[in-house]
């Protein structure tokens, strides 16, 4: 049993595990030297021995207790036959598509176009002995934004133009649902042992809409790994106070929080449930004794609480490797 495991199930809290949301990516110089020779992102996703590479690169500099598979929420949309491209300075860029082709599309001919993923996850599990290997998916409502919306919602999001084509948008849940679960399916016969679900846009919806497009879906998802006897962690990012509804509605084995949440409500909000991240990524941008001191704020109010460190969302490109190494040193020291 890993120890990543050990403090989600089993909510050991003797431990604090430690793993980081894009911790393998654009700040180290050896995944810029692949990505610069690969400039087709998702054709990268579906290299299955760069994919190895990729994900295995920070456990061959870092102390780190999981490894999450190198890939993209939006392999799901290109899977299911929207084109999907990432801009230098934009991000993702997805085309228009047929909501009947893309509701007709089968499990064979999703599986096919992504079984790169499968087969990248079984050659990193074949390597990793004390790590967990985690899978992941977008939860049903942040992939619907990003194939409505064909793009980043970052900038002049309107919900209600989202929102207005009610029956599309049920439809596209449905389908959605069917083809997350698949995808979790076929990642943990291929050796993921957890399962992280990022509804990276759940902040946007209005508070009368969370319980049918975050709470509800998610439900389902995090029902649906239970099923499969693995862990699963769920990242509802900015949905602010309304994390206590999610923790009690959904109830996953793990709650990832994002840097907008107070340390100290959310753990008496959570119900017992093992807690992740929460740490502004930016602070690793400055200097080393506000690391320490913000990490030690983390670790103090998780003191006797199963506790995870991470980010409150991903490690940004300007990011110094070696202010990795001086983060993991500091939680394992700190007793």
């Amino acid at each position: 049993m890993s120890k990543l495991f050990d403090c989600i199930i089993n909510r050991n809290s003797s431990f604090i595990p430690i793993w980081f949301m894009r911790q393998a990516g654009r700040y180290l110089p050896e995944f810029r030297e692949i990505r610069q020779k690969n400039k087709n992102f998702i054709k990268l996703c579906l290299e299955p021995e760069l994919v190895k590479d990729i994900t295995l690169q920070p456990l061959k500099r870092f102390d780190l207790d999981a490894t999450i598979i190198f890939s993209d929420i939006l392999i799901i949309p290109y899977g299911l036959g929207q084109k999907v491209e990432f801009k230098k300075g934009i991000g993702p860029i997805l085309e228009s598509f047929n909501l009947d082709k893309i509701i007709e599309t089968t499990p064979e001919s999703f599986l096919k176009k992504i079984s790169p993923v499968y087969k990248a996850i079984n050659k990193v599990a074949q390597t990793t002995k004390k790590e967990s290997l985690i899978g992941f998916v977008g939860a049903p409502w942040t992939l619907l934004i990003y194939m409505l919306n064909k793009q980043s919602p970052k900038k002049d999001f309107n919900f209600n133009t989202i929102n207005k084509d009610k029956s599309l948008i049920k439809k596209l849940l449905k389908k959605l649902e069917e083809i997350i679960c698949l995808h979790i399916n076929k990642q943990v016969e291929a050796g993921a042992n957890i399962i992280q679900v990022f509804d990276s846009w759940a902040g946007l919806l209005p508070e009368s809409d969370l319980s049918d497009y975050c709470f509800g879906p998610n439900l389902k998802i995090v029902e649906h790994v239970k099923s499969l006897k693995i862990p699963v962690i769920c990242f509802p990012k900015g949905i602010g106070k309304k994390y206590e509804n999610f923790c009690s509605i959904v109830k996953p084995n793990c709650i990832s929080i994002d840097q907008d949440i107070d340390p100290g409500w959310i753990k008496e909000k959570s119900g017992g449930i093992t807690i992740q991240g929460g740490m502004d990524p930016k602070i690793l941008l400055s200097g080393r004794e506000k690391i320490k001191s913000t990490i030690e704020k983390y670790l103090k109010i998780f003191s006797g609480h199963p506790y995870i460190f991470n980010l409150g969302h991903g490690v940004l490109p300007e990011t110094k490797p070696e202010t990795i190494e001086y983060v993991i040193q500091t939680v394992r020291n700190k007793k």
